[in-house]
C-alpha cells in the first residue's frame, strides 16, 4: 500500500517509471526479433560499443546534453553493428567471435577515452559514467518525451513492416525467393534494434542493456509459439519489470534502479522457465513422467501379448513373475509391475484371473496390434 501511495503522489517516481516502462516495451518488442534471428547478443556488443561514441560526442562538443551524447552513442553503435555483420559476411569468423572482438575493442576504447576526459583540466565530465551502469533516477520529463517519440517511431515501423520482419526473421531464403530485399530489411531491423539499445543506456547502462533486449523475449518465448503473442508478452514483461523495478528502488534505500529492473526481469524469466505450459521445466517433468508411465505400461502389455500369442489359449493367465521377470526380481520392481498391471486393468486391457495371475483382453490385443500397424504405416 505504501508503494502504491508513493507511486501516485511522487511525480519524479512517475516520470522515471514511465521512462522505464517505455524502455521495457521498446526493448521487448524489438528484442523479440533479435532473439528469433539468434542475434540476441548483438545488444550486448552494441551497448558496449556505444561508450566511445558518448565520449567522443562530449570531446567534440564539450556538452553533456543527453540528445548529443545519445547521437554519438547511436553513431558508434551503428558502426559496431555494421562491422559485426560485415565480418560475419566477408570472413570465416563466426557471429559470436565477431561480437566478442568488436565488443572488447569498442568498450576498451571507450574506457580509454573516459580516462582521458577525466584528466582534462576544467572538463565538465561529471556524470558521463552513468552511461556505464545506468542512472534511471536522473531521467527528466524531456528524456521521457524523447523516449515517447522514438518509441512511437520504432513501434510504427514494426507495424508497417511486420510482414517483412516476420518472414525475414524465420526464413530469409524463402523471403528472397518471394522478391523481398532481405538485405534492406535486415539493415532496417538492425538500425531499429541499435536505436532501442541507445534509448536505454541512460536507464540501465551499457552493461545491463543486453538483458533488456534478451530477457523479455526469452520469457515470452516460453509461453507461446506465435510471434505476435510473443511480441505482446515481451512488451508486457518489459513494462512490468520497468515499473516494479523503479518502485522497488524508490522504497528500498540505496537500491539502484537499473539493476532492480533487471533483477525483476530475471525473476520473470525464471518463473517462465519453470511453469510456462508446454515449455516450462515443471510441465516438461510432468509430461516426461506421464510418457515414462505410458511406455512402461505399453512394454508390460506387449510382454503379456507375446506370452498370449505363444500359447494355444490366447487368454490363458500368466503369473506376474513370468510377465516381466527382470522387474519381478526385485521387490520394488514387483510392486511397480503390479501397479502397472492394475492401471492396465482399469483401462480394460488386462484382467486378473486369480491372485497375481493375469490375462490379456481383446481390448489389450487390439491396442498392441494397432501400435504395430501404426509403425508399419510410418
Amino acid at each position: 500500500m505504501e508503494a502504491l501511495k508513493l507511486f501516485f503522489t511522487d511525480y519524479t517516481l512517475q516520470v522515471v517509471s514511465l521512462g522505464s516502462a517505455l524502455l521495457g516495451i521498446i526493448s521487448g518488442v524489438l528484442g523479440s526479433f533479435a532473439v528469433i534471428r539468434k542475434e540476441g547478443l548483438l545488444g550486448d556488443a552494441v551497448s558496449h560499443a556505444a561508450l566511445p561514441g558518448i565520449a567522443l560526442a562530449f570531446l567534440l562538443t564539450n556538452s553533456k546534453n543527453t540528445e548529443i551524447l545519445l547521437l554519438g552513442a547511436l553513431a558508434s553503435g551503428l558502426i559496431a553493428a555494421f562491422i559485426i555483420l560485415s565480418i560475419v559476411k566477408n570472413s570465416r569468423i563466426k557471429f559470436d567471435s565477431a561480437l566478442a572482438l568488436v565488443l572488447s575493442v569498442f568498450f576498451g576504447g571507450g574506457l580509454v577515452l573516459l580516462t582521458h576526459i577525466q584528466k582534462i583540466p576544467n572538463a565538465n565530465q561529471a556524470g558521463l559514467d552513468k552511461f556505464i551502469f545506468g542512472q534511471a533516477s536522473t531521467l527528466l520529463e524531456r528524456d521521457v518525451n524523447i523516449m515517447i517519440i522514438m518509441g512511437f517511431i520504432l513501434l510504427t515501423l514494426v507495424v508497417v513492416f511486420w510482414k517483412e520482419f516476420k518472414i525475414v526473421s524465420f526464413d530469409p531464403d524463402f523471403a528472397e525467393s518471394l522478391g523481398f530485399s532481405t538485405k534492406k530489411v535486415n539493415i532496417l531491423l538492425s538500425i531499429m534494434i541499435v536505436t532501442a539499445i541507445i534509448i536505454g543506456l541512460q536507464t540501465v547502462g551499457v552493461i545491463l542493456m543486453s538483458a533488456m533486449i534478451i530477457a523479455p523475449s526469452a520469457a515470452s518465448r516460453q509461453w507461446t509459439d506465435k510471434l505476435s503473442i510473443m511480441v505482446i508478452l515481451s512488451a508486457v514483461f518489459g513494462a512490468l519489470s520497468g515499473i516494479i523495478g523503479t518502485v522497488l528502488s524508490s522504497i528500498v534505500d540505496k537500491l539502484p534502479t537499473g539493476p532492480s529492473i533487471v533483477i525483476v526481469l530475471s525473476i520473470i524469466v525464471f518463473i517462465s522457465l519453470a511453469i510456462a505450459p508446454k515449455r516450462g521445466l515443471l510441465w516438461r517433468y510432468i509430461r516426461d513422467r506421464k510418457n515414462h508411465k505410458s511406455i512402461n505400461e505399453y512394454m508390460i502389455l506387449s510382454d503379456l501379448y507375446n506370452l498370449a500369442m505363444n500359447h494355444k489359449d490366447h487368454f490363458h493367465s500368466h503369473d506376474i513373475t513370468v510377465i516381466n521377470p527382470s522387474m519381478a526380481v526385485q521387490s520394488k520392481g514387483l510392486k511397480e509391475l503390479h501397479n502397472k498391471l492394475k492401471s492396465l486393468k482399469d483401462k480394460g486391457m488386462v484382467v486378473e484371473v486369480n491372485n497375481n495371475q493375469w490375462s490379456i483382453t481383446n481390448k489389450g490385443i487390439d491396442a498392441i496390434e494397432n501400435q504395430f500397424k501404426g509403425r508399419e504405416n510410418k
